[in-house]
């Protein structure tokens, strides 16, 4: 319990920002199930608000809470997304995509007017450097990962944990997982991987940081971070 204890204070310092009436994106990730359970408990006492989830799991998590739920195309502009990360840097880009889930939580992103990102103290750093999660089209898996080595560094096909094979996005896509090592431009580096035909997203995010905030918990609660 002591080791949740970070992520639920982020979780519902992260829920609190939530007004009456808001659409919000529902980031995929155990952080973020903390500011949803948060939410649900509002929801009950009468609080009214839609969700909009960037993954099956998140809208199973949502339906099981009571969480009142639309898609992107029945609500295309967000008040605000919560979500988690993988990686946060100072200038509050970030690397996220290990719940196979950053096609959409992208597409979220640059749908919501805010970008609230909630994390363990343990995911900051001062220079993003984790494997970069890399969306592509099982069709051209090869061509892509051939690219790729263009770029530096090396990868693999995400694999699944439970079941024989590779990980299936709830996009029908393949993950592959790319170690870079310490990024120097991560915004060049984002661009030339999604510029790859066959890429559907890279798990980079350095187009949003203007209207990210970055809610770390910690031991003593939680702190604010914003730019």
């Amino acid at each position: 319990m002591g080791d949740e204890a970070p992520k639920r204070a982020a979780g519902y310092a992260a829920a609190e920002l939530i007004e009456d009436g808001m659409v919000v994106g529902l980031g995929t990730g155990s952080t973020v199930r903390f500011a949803m359970e948060r939410l649900a408990e509002q929801v009950r006492a009468g609080f009214t608000c839609v969700g909009v989830p960037t993954s099956h799991q998140t809208a199973m998590r949502a339906r099981a809470l009571g969480i009142p739920l639309a898609s992107l195309n029945d609500a295309p502009h967000l008040a605000m997304a919560i979500d988690g990360a993988d990686e946060v840097d100072p200038g509050l880009r970030l690397i996220k995509g290990r719940g196979a889930a950053q096609t959409r939580e992208k597409c979220v992103a640059a749908a919501a007017d805010r970008l609230v990102i909630v994390i363990g103290e343990e995911k900051l750093t001062d220079r993003l450097s984790t494997l970069v999660p890399i969306e592509v089209l099982p069709f051209a898996c090869a061509t892509v990962m051939g690219q790729l080595a263009l770029l530096g560094g090396s990868g693999r096909v995400r694999e699944g944990v439970a079941k024989d094979g590779p990980v299936l996005t709830d996009n029908g896509g393949l993950v592959v997982d790319w170690s870079f090592g310490p990024i120097q431009d991560p915004a060049g580096l984002e661009e030339a991987i999604e510029r790859i035909p066959g890429v559907v997203a890279a798990g980079l995010f350095t187009r949003f940081t203007k209207k990210t905030t970055v809610i770390v918990g910690d031991g003593a609660g939680y702190r604010v971070i914003t730019r």
